[in-house]
């Protein structure tokens, strides 16, 4: 007789929630399915040349080193590169207050890890990255979302009354997933006075800061208090996504622990991966791709806002980011992505439901997409198809 599993799952494990996107993408690998789901950079942007020589320069001259276990929190080569950047921008960043991890994605994990217990309350976007809400789901936290920042200082108020002060506040200040949208001075000023007030570490996404088209440049929240901020960032956006490096910045003591909880983890972020990049970095290589990624980027914005002011139907609106590698789109009233998908899925055009962003339910009528990956051509076509299921509907 088989063993019935969910006798023996911890409540963890029974918690935990499918990704909505993973689960799509199964759908949408089609050949003849344009999916505009994935939050995939563009395999232009990807360096293979300067890789071939960056890597056969490395198993040259270390191969015992490159190739052997490394430590929990990164290669000294590599942390260096990344403390230099910051600094350059003027921001405090040194060796204990910096850890390398196996992208982001653990970064955020890892500090749910850390702060959450069952029941714990999480401030955070409405909507909001629907990594971060898995994590935050997988250990049982509540997350509380917020439409505009102003309304957090009333929330944190209402909810301290009830007991259920917040752990942290959690904010994509930059082309934040899966908007587009980005907080201007007021608002990062307004984030920080409140966490202030409330005594509040605050969690700072940013994946797609390097990823700038126009517009003003924006001091990160880590630099505006870096005491109480704790800056997630990634290559995975700008230079190699199958790398999977990432990294967390913030007060020593919260880096300490997260250095601990990631022992537990993977004992330490891919030593090869590391050495790659921070050898990448110092030859010029990252800048320099950077710069042709932006360019290719704008191009993709800009052509899907064309083709959606060309075939979208009367009521469909949209953000235009000046960044990063999505946009949002909000459908009339009443009308249901849900019930939209399969009927993209019969015109061959796939999206991300935008509901599963949203930490309360709501959202039933919006969808992201994604402006980075598809060809010229797959995007015309891809709108096109995705206007038609929308008339389809109304």
């Amino acid at each position: 007789m088989a063993i019935d599993i969910k006798n023996y799952l911890s409540d963890n494990a029974k918690g935990m929630k499918k990704s909505a996107i993973r689960e799509l993408l199964k759908i949408a690998n089609k050949p003849e399915i344009i999916s505009f789901g994935g939050g995939f950079p563009n395999t232009a942007t990807f360096p293979v040349e300067e890789l071939k020589e960056v890597t056969a320069e490395l198993l040259d001259e270390k191969p015992e080193k490159i190739l052997q276990y490394g430590a929990t929190d990164g290669v000294p080569a590599l942390k260096t590169q990344i403390i230099k950047r910051y600094q350059a921008k003027g921001m405090k960043c040194t060796e204990d207050n910096l850890i390398i991890t196996t992208a982001s994605q653990q970064a955020i994990d890892l500090v749910t890890k850390i702060f959450i217990n069952p029941g714990d309350t999480i401030l955070c976007g409405l909507p909001s990255y629907l990594g971060a809400l898995q994590s935050f789901n997988a250990y049982r936290a509540q997350p509380i979302g917020i439409k505009k920042d102003e309304e957090a200082d009333v929330v944190i108020s209402s909810l301290i009354a009830v007991g259920k002060k917040p752990k942290f506040i959690y904010a994509i200040p930059d082309f934040q997933n899966p908007t587009g949208v980005t907080m201007d001075m007021e608002e990062r000023k307004e984030i920080i006075e409140v966490a202030r007030k409330y005594d509040l570490y605050i969690i700072e996404d940013s994946p797609y800061k390097d990823i700038r088209f126009e517009g003003e440049e924006f001091p990160t929240l880590y630099s505006m208090d870096p005491e109480r901020v704790i800056l997630l960032g990634t290559f995975s956006k700008t230079f190699c996504p199958g790398f999977r490096i990432g990294w967390a910045l913030g007060p020593v003591e919260v880096i300490d622990h997260i250095n601990t909880a990631k022992q537990a983890s993977d004992l330490c972020t891919a030593t090869f991966n590391q050495e790659i990049a921070a050898r990448y970095m110092e030859k010029g290589y990252f800048e320099k791709n950077l710069k042709k990624t932006i360019v290719l980027y704008r191009h993709k914005r800009d052509l899907m806002h064309e083709c959606l002011s060309k075939y979208m139907p009367k009521g469909v609106t949209w953000t235009r980011p000046s960044g990063g590698l999505f946009l949002f789109v909000t459908l009339p009233e009443g009308m249901d992505a849900t019930k939209l998908f399969d009927y993209a899925i019969k015109e061959n055009v796939a999206f991300v439901i935008g509901e599963v962003f949203f930490c309360d339910g709501t959202g039933q009528n919006t969808l992201r997409l994604n402006f980075s990956y598809v060809s010229d051509e797959q995007m015309d076509e891809g709108i096109k198809r995705l206007a038609k299921a929308i008339k389809k509907m109304i």
